[in-house]
C-alpha cells in the first residue's frame, strides 16, 4: 500500500516500500505528484490516489527497482551463491575478473545497466584488452568469461526479485579480432 504525505501547496510525496535488499533492509521508492492549477479537492484526491496506485504497480513489476551498485551486488553474488555453487578454480577465476569489471560498471546501480554499455566494455575488452601479465592481447574465451560472470550476477538478481531482465542476454561477442590490426 502507497503512502501519501502532502509537502507543499499542491505538491504530494507517494512513498511504497519494494521489498527489502539483499542485506535486509526495507527499500522504499519515493515519487512526487503535483496538482494542476484549478482542480478542486475531491479531483486532487481522486487523481492522487490513481497515481499512487499506478506508481505502485510499477514498484511491484520491477520496473522502479534496485538501487544496489552492480559492484557491491557481485560481491554478495559470490559470496552468498557462486563460493557455494561452483568448483573453486572456476570461483577463483571470478575473482580475479573483478579487476576489469568493477572499473568499467561497478559503480552503475544494477537495474540502470544497459545491453549496450555491456557491448560497449565487451568490444572494448576485445579490441584494446591485455593480459595483465605478458601484455597480449586477451583472447575471445576470456572475453567470453567476464561476459559470463555479468551474466550470471544478473541472473541472481533476476532470481532474487531485484531486475526483470538480463542485459547480457542481448550481448554479442566479436568473432575475431579487427583487420586494422
Amino acid at each position: 500500500m502507497a503512502n501519501i504525505r502532502k509537502r507543499s501547496e499542491g505538491t504530494y510525496e507517494i512513498k511504497v516500500s519494494c521489498g527489502y535488499d539483499i542485506s535486509g533492509k526495507q527499500k522504499c521508492q519515493y515519487m512526487t505528484w503535483k496538482a494542476t492549477a484549478g482542480m478542486s479537492q475531491k479531483q486532487i484526491d481522486k487523481e492522487l490516489q490513481r497515481a499512487a496506485v499506478l506508481f505502485e504497480e510499477s514498484c511491484k513489476q520491477g520496473q522502479v527497482t534496485a538501487v544496489v551498485k552492480f559492484e557491491v551486488f557481485a560481491d554478495r553474488w559470490l559470496e552468498e551463491h557462486a563460493k557455494l555453487n561452483i568448483r573453486h578454480n572456476t570461483y577463483q577465476q571470478s575473482l580475479a575478473l573483478r579487476k576489469r569489471i568493477y572499473p568499467a560498471i561497478g559503480h552503475m546501480k544494477l537495474d540502470k545497466i544497459t545491453t549496450r554499455q555491456i557491448q560497449k566494455f565487451v568490444n572494448e575488452l576485445f579490441i584494446n584488452g591485455k593480459n595483465l601479465i605478458t601484455g597480449k592481447p586477451l583472447s575471445r574465451k576470456t572475453v567470453i568469461h567476464h561476459l559470463n560472470f555479468i551474466s550470471n550476477a544478473f541472473n541472481y538478481a533476476i532470481k532474487m526479485g531485484l531486475i526483470q531482465d538480463n542485459p547480457c542476454s542481448r550481448v554479442t561477442v566479436p568473432k575475431q579480432h579487427s583487420c586494422n590490426e
